[in-house]
């Protein structure tokens, strides 16, 4: 899908279906973009970032972003346990077409899929990540938080149908 970045370029993006061979370059990039903010937290380890990934990858759930047919990131939406909202984990964009507007693109189309089911979304993101104000301006609060985490949660928004003209017009 092509969406305008902020610098007024057109950034041509798809999601595709996550598959269980996408996992290695997940947690690469996880590690390559979380490190900044793990080791300014002192909680970078290299490895264990890593297995993280690995141990709860869905490929299910997964999505894989890809800019001009290329890897480009990954995003999961899953089921939040409750039954009753998602859960939205492993968001993460290659440093390259980061500051395009890619991420606000990317979570729209996420998050207007959670409306049409009518469910909430939920979200863990790192203390003093610049990602908290992409979440922020996408209608998510703070539900609670701890000096490492922020757990955030956004509403299911009602769905509008599109404007038809009215009959006889």
């Amino acid at each position: 899908m092509p969406s305008t970045g902020t610098a007024g370029e057109t950034v041509n993006w798809a999601l595709r279906p996550g598959r269980a061979a996408d996992v290695e370059s997940v947690a690469e990039l996880r590690a390559e973009v979380m490190r900044d903010d793990l080791v300014r937290l002192g909680r970078y380890d290299g490895h264990r970032v890593r297995q993280r990934l690995r141990d709860g990858f869905s490929p299910a759930h997964t999505s894989v972003v890809e800019v001009d047919g290329a890897f480009a990131g990954s995003v999961t939406l899953r089921p939040d346990g409750s039954g009753e909202g998602l859960h939205l984990e492993h968001f993460y964009l290659a440093p390259g077409v980061q500051g395009r507007g890619l991420g606000t693109a990317v979570l729209r189309e996420l998050l207007d899929r959670a409306d049409a089911d009518g469910v909430p979304v939920r979200l863990v993101v790192l203390q003093g990540s610049a990602a908290r104000r992409l979440y922020e301006r996408e209608g998510f609060t703070t539900e609670s938080e701890d000096p490492v985490d922020v757990l955030m949660v956004r509403g299911a928004r009602a769905v509008r149908s599109p404007r038809r003209p009215a009959a006889g017009r």
